[in-house]
């Protein structure tokens, strides 16, 4: 399975959109500052998660994400209650 993310520092309540094969490790990784664009924001929590059987798929749902418009905004609609 391919996942499509989103998690949220607890530092700065920024929200970070990615994808993984393995959810658990993808966390782990960036709570353990092995990541640039998130190391600033340790700790991450997982606030929301879609999950696809194909790796283009979830590809695709990701790059609709990181754009700013209409499909994140109905996400953030959605989980406005799991936002800090």
């Amino acid at each position: 399975m391919h996942h499509v993310y989103i998690i949220q520092s607890e530092a700065t309540n920024e929200l970070y959109y990615g994808q993984t094969s393995d959810m658990k490790q993808r966390l782990e990784s960036h709570n353990s500052g092995n990541n640039r664009s998130t190391k600033s924001g340790i700790p991450w929590k997982l606030i929301y998660c879609e999950s696809y059987r194909v790796k283009a798929d979830a590809t695709a749902r990701e790059a609709k994400l990181k754009q700013y418009g209409n499909s994140r905004t109905y996400v953030k609609k959605r989980i406005e209650n799991s936002l800090l």
